[in-house]
């Protein structure tokens, strides 16, 4: 019987993925909430639509409550025509502020990995080169 080893290197491309998953997933919801409240299931399905991020509800509740912790967002249960309440989550005045600024912090930094990462570009089909 023959088993595989796995390959280093994925293992490593797994984990760095996680976690600039992880680094970014607050800016994300922070800036999901940009255009006004939501409840948690539209926040999530607004992450995945607009950003292809596919968040676990486990996620993203805990991650609110950090946010709320810190004066970022605020919350209230509103009650529904048909079925239950929902918690809707918006910004606060103090959360708007620092979205902004961790905004701006993205853009700088992601600007700056862009134009290292140019060589990579496969002009002729618009693809990352993979080698």
């Amino acid at each position: 019987m023959k088993t595989s080893i796995p390959d280093p290197a994925d293992a490593d491309l797994a984990k760095w993925e996680v976690q600039l998953r992880k680094g970014s997933l607050g800016l994300a919801v922070l800036a999901s909430l940009w255009g006004g409240r939501l409840y948690g299931l539209e926040m999530l399905k607004t992450l995945q639509d607009v950003a292809g991020l596919a968040v676990p509800e486990g996620t993203i509740y805990p991650l609110l409550s950090r946010l709320s912790a810190a004066g970022f967002v605020e919350s209230e249960w509103v009650e529904a025509e048909a079925g239950h309440p929902r918690k809707y989550y918006r910004l606060t005045p103090n959360g708007r502020l620092y979205v902004r600024e961790i905004a701006n912090t993205w853009l700088d930094f992601t600007s700056g990995l862009n134009k290292l990462l140019a060589p990579l570009e496969d002009k002729s089909h618009g693809k990352r080169k993979t080698a």
